[in-house]
């Protein structure tokens, strides 16, 4: 039998500004101290080269972090032009350089081939999955395996800048585009060969709150007082479960079915409520404000999808 976890028993979302050179599991464990919290994860990793945007869910609000791997995305990165990497990032080892001839013209070129649905092969030093060991794991051993390309859709790309050696763009993509390739295949398309030297999330689908950094929280945990249980400067930074899925419409249902749903039942939806056009639901009872979970239609009734423990919310 496994040893359960300490902790507090919290629930809520920290939007975290990842650092450089940290895992985003690394920043997901080093937060979750500082809150002391029994339980926490983190949804849609950020390599340790990249910072920005990085959802922390702790508690009741894990329940909800798969729905939000389905946003999209928007990056700002610079690329490198002229040199080729393993990794197609700075950590890489350099195969490849050649001279770089950048115009107006071949930029807008390259952005116009790049955006709207395109097949895109992950990069061999990504975290996807081959035979249950991650893609990254042969690749540090040389070993190359059978990838599957999947479609993507790259919604804009926009020029923020470049240089004789540089080109700085802002791109919004949807889920399970890789940066890194989207730059090594646009170098490719230029004829120079590039890899991502900058990276930083500055935007995903359906998150809201203000970001924070590791070392803003350091500052309030400071003001704690863990031996009296005492986290409330922490705690005020809490949002609420579903900050993480904001794009998801939100219905209310009948207060009276209010326990009925949060006990795994159908229930009704407040007269006038329009039906959204959508699998997945949020759901509240009529006049309140805490969140009872996700449900779906069944005919002219929600059906519970996910429950919230709202004692713990």
């Amino acid at each position: 039998m496994g040893r359960r976890k300490s902790g507090r028993d919290i629930s809520g979302v920290i939007v975290l500004d990842k650092p450089l050179e940290l895992t985003s599991n690394a920043a997901l464990q080093k937060v979750r101290r500082f809150f002391n919290a029994r339980k926490g994860g983190h949804t849609g990793a950020l390599d340790p080269l990249a910072t920005g945007v990085l959802p922390l869910c702790f508690g009741e609000a894990t329940k909800l972090s798969h729905f939000a791997l389905e946003a999209d995305k928007t990056y700002q990165v610079t690329a490198q032009l002229g040199v080729r990497t393993t990794t197609s990032d700075a950590e890489g080892e350099v195969v490849a350089t050649a001279d770089v001839a950048l115009t107006p013209a071949k930029i807008d070129a390259a952005i116009a081939a790049f955006t709207g649905a395109q097949e895109q092969s992950p990069s061999m030093y990504s975290a996807l999955k081959y035979e249950g060991r991650p893609l990254y794991y042969y690749a540090r051993q040389g070993i190359e395996v059978p990838r599957k390309s999947r479609t993507i859709t790259i919604h804009s790309i926009v020029l923020l800048g470049f240089t004789e050696t540089t080109l700085t763009l802002e791109v919004t993509c949807s889920k399970g585009t890789y940066i890194r390739t989207l730059i090594d295949d646009m170098g490719q398309y230029l004829g120079c060969g590039a890899h991502v030297a900058a990276l930083r999330r500055t935007w995903i689908e359906g998150v809201e709150g203000d970001m924070v950094t590791l070392d803003e929280l350091a500052t309030l945990a400071e003001q704690c007082d863990p031996e009296q249980d005492d986290y409330a400067a922490l705690d005020a930074l809490l949002l609420p479960c579903d900050a993480v899925i904001r794009q998801i419409p939100e219905v209310e249902i009948a207060a009276a079915d209010a326990a009925r749903f949060s006990a795994g039942n159908p229930a009704r939806v407040v007269v006038g409520d329009a039906r959204p056009e959508t699998e997945v639901v949020r759901v509240r009872a009529a006049g309140e404000s805490i969140l009872l979970g996700l449900g779906y239609w069944r005919d002219d009734k929600i059906m519970p999808k996910r429950v919230l423990c709202v004692a713990n919310r």
